[in-house]
């Protein structure tokens, strides 16, 4: 405990705390932008976890932590790049969650948060790019890369004896990034793709680019799109041409929005991927996030939540919250030995770590960070029923 409040008193003249016993977090999602839908629940899972570090009153002897939000916009990234600038200089924030999509989590990781030395833990970056960038250690994600995706959807398509799709993504870095993963897995199985086509995000109409997919032939449309944006515009467009009817979807495809949106021609007519499990442990954090108000069964809100733990018990490993040793300790407190942690056990966890012990965070999602700080993690093999989301199988 002396070791504790002793680096906790060193950490009051670090440039990065913002009071004695007060250090903001950022929270830097995409609020704007073509998941939307999506990003309340990411943050107020994210939030869950630092409210649940502040209440046990053991964070750093008694230190509290402070949500900042930015906007990433998910496909701007000058935009997201000057945000993340401001939450690291202005609000002198100790650590980022986020950020969210791709092409801009790695402008933010190159241009922002990797020169001025803060962690970022992203719930939801999965392009297969972002595990080659030279981060210094600092870029951490608890989702896994699109390369397990890509693998996973290629087999699942195979097995339910899926040979002949069409493929349309979103043009950047996620879309292009699980194509390829993708169609490189698919074609080596067997599968034949008649066509690959990139869309543009913001478009009203999308009828040509639907036209063109139907023209080749192919049975089944591949969309690796986002769920507000040109994803569901192609998927609209090719139900009311009758030109598909029957679709699989990348998870940047999964949110009620579009259920709402389509309706019952979703029905029966849809496989997908998402990171998630059905364990005990995300059982619990779904009970948790209900009673927080945080409802629905959106995709990431686990991952937003692990990705706030990490931040919070890294820092109480270093007994500081200053940035070097956040980096210094995540992927200790991210991995074996130590005692498991699940979600809702933070307050233990914090109070293992003030006494000298170690900890193994499991966390929603069964974190494991590998020596590029990202997880392999699980993903649901999910259809649309009844207008809801159902879990087929865990892989």
């Amino acid at each position: 405990m002396k070791k504790t409040l002793l680096a906790t008193a060193l950490a009051c003249v670090c440039a990065t705390a913002s009071a004695a016993d007060n250090h903001k977090v950022g929270v830097l999602l995409g609020y704007t932008g073509p998941i939307e839908s999506l990003t309340p629940d990411m943050a107020a899972s994210a939030e869950l976890a630092l409210k649940e570090a502040s209440d046990s009153g053991v964070l750093l002897g008694g230190a509290t932590l402070e949500p900042v939000r930015g906007d990433s916009t998910c496909v701007d990234s000058a935009a997201a790049t000057a945000t993340a600038e401001r939450l690291i200089t202005s609000d002198n924030v100790v650590a980022i969650m986020g950020a969210d999509c791709s092409g801009v989590t790695t402008a933010i990781a190159n241009n922002a948060a990797i020169p001025n030395g803060v962690v970022m833990v992203s719930p939801s970056a999965t392009s297969p790019a972002l595990s080659t960038l030279d981060d210094k250690g600092l870029f951490h994600r608890t989702a896994p890369s699109d390369a397990r995706q890509g693998e996973i959807l290629a087999d699942i398509l195979i097995r339910r004896g899926i040979k002949n799709v069409a493929i349309t993504y979103t043009n950047n870095d996620y879309g292009k990034g699980l194509s390829d993963s993708f169609s490189t897995i698919y074609e080596a199985l067997g599968g034949k793709i008649e066509i690959t086509a990139a869309h543009e995000d913001g478009k009203a109409d999308y009828s040509a680019e639907v036209a063109a997919l139907a023209a080749s032939g192919a049975e089944d449309l591949v969309v690796f799109g986002y769920v507000d944006q040109g994803g569901k515009g192609i998927v609209q467009a090719a139900i009311d041409t009758d030109a598909f009817g029957s679709f699989i979807f990348g998870d940047g495809m999964i949110g009620d929005s579009i259920l709402e949106s389509i309706g019952s021609d979703l029905n029966g007519a849809v496989v997908a991927t998402v990171p998630g499990s059905e364990s005990s442990n995300a059982t619990n954090f779904n009970d948790m996030a209900k009673a927080a108000g945080i409802e629905g069964d959106g995709p990431f809100r686990g991952e937003s939540y692990d990705a706030a733990a990490l931040i919070v018990l890294a820092m109480q490993a270093g007994g500081s919250a200053d940035r070097a040793s956040i980096q210094a300790n995540i992927m200790n407190v991210a991995n074996a030995p130590g005692e498991e942690i699940g979600p809702g056990e933070l307050a233990k966890a914090l109070k293992i770590l003030a006494d000298g012990g170690e900890v193994d965070y499991q966390g929603a999602t069964s974190v494991e960070l590998d020596e590029v700080g990202g997880t392999k993690g699980t993903y649901k093999e999910l259809e649309v029923e009844g207008g809801a989301w159902k879990t087929v199988k865990v892989h």
